[in-house]
């Protein structure tokens, strides 16, 4: 007999990766905690593998988890969509501008999916520096605006917290004194809140490696040069950190969406702003 994947137990794994603990993604469900503990061990059985490590600071997805998550997330993402934009034709052009972390993500293959359902439209995902997309934003280039908080360029439509999780380079003795750290250069908000985080647990730090971009912290990662603190969507299995006591707990991070006050009632910005909604 065929196996299916229920997209109710999808929507559940997915939600428990993203907030990183299983009574967080049962709150956010309004689900009881033992009712989503039994929905993921139903997943995990449809799918023959253990899909999450779980400890009591949360859970984290494993190799298998890793690898379906993109497919649950957009298996989420074209349920949403069929149900909603079946029978409306849209056209016209909305640019998005993303922090780069999220263009890494599987927003871009979410929008591309809408494009497709939508073949009058065109979409344009972009990312750029913050002053480069304030630029774009007001000169209209760019309709919607999804970055930290801090950096939107008009004030956000919403907000939504997300956690960042620590990614370990191979080899590297997360014991270190000093910890070799991979950060992003400034401006970056979270770069500070990160060195926070390790000044408050008393761990001394040397900076190891920096970028301005998410390709170059990576790259610095997978060398073994330090620790770096990732969105989960962008962690690699081989950099997932298991102890979940041997560094201390990263702060989450405030992401904000922002939409040009011309935009007000166009449909294909309704749309988007909607898919973007789903994902994040």
């Amino acid at each position: 007999m065929a196996r299916d994947l229920e997209t109710a137990l999808l929507r559940t794994f997915v939600t428990a990766v993203r907030t990183g603990s299983i009574s967080r993604a049962a709150t956010a469900l309004g689900h009881t905690q033992p009712a989503l503990s039994q929905q993921l061990r139903k997943l995990e059985r449809a799918v023959g593998r253990p899909l999450l490590y779980r400890s009591t600071s949360g859970v984290s997805p494993t190799r298998a988890g890793e690898e379906l998550l993109p497919y649950a997330e957009r298996i989420l993402s074209l349920s949403a969509q069929a149900l909603t934009e079946t029978g409306r034709a849209l056209t016209g052009h909305c640019g998005v501008g993303l922090l780069e972390d999220l263009a890494a993500s599987q927003l871009p293959q979410a929008l591309a999916d809408l494009a497709r359902v939508h073949p009058g439209a065109t979409l344009e995902v972009l990312t750029f520096s913050n002053a480069a997309m304030r630029e774009a934003y007001d000169a209209g280039r760019v309709q919607l605006v999804l970055d930290e908080v801090p950096y939107v360029p008009g004030p956000p439509r919403w907000t939504v917290r997300r956690p960042l999780v620590w990614a370990i380079g191979q080899g590297v003795d997360v014991a270190a004194d000093p910890l070799p750290v991979v950060l992003f250069s400034n401006p970056c908000f979270w770069r500070t809140s990160v060195l926070e985080t390790l000044e408050r647990a008393d761990r001394r730090w040397r900076v190891a490696f920096e970028s301005n971009s998410l390709v170059g912290v990576l790259a610095a990662v997978r060398a073994g040069l330090g620790v770096a603190a990732l969105m989960p969507a962008n962690l690699e299995p081989v950099m997932a950190c298991h102890d979940a006591d041997a560094l201390p707990t990263l702060p989450d991070v405030e992401l904000g969406l922002t939409r040009h006050p011309r935009t007000e009632g166009d449909p294909l910005i309704d749309a988007v702003e909607t898919a973007l909604r789903r994902m994040i």
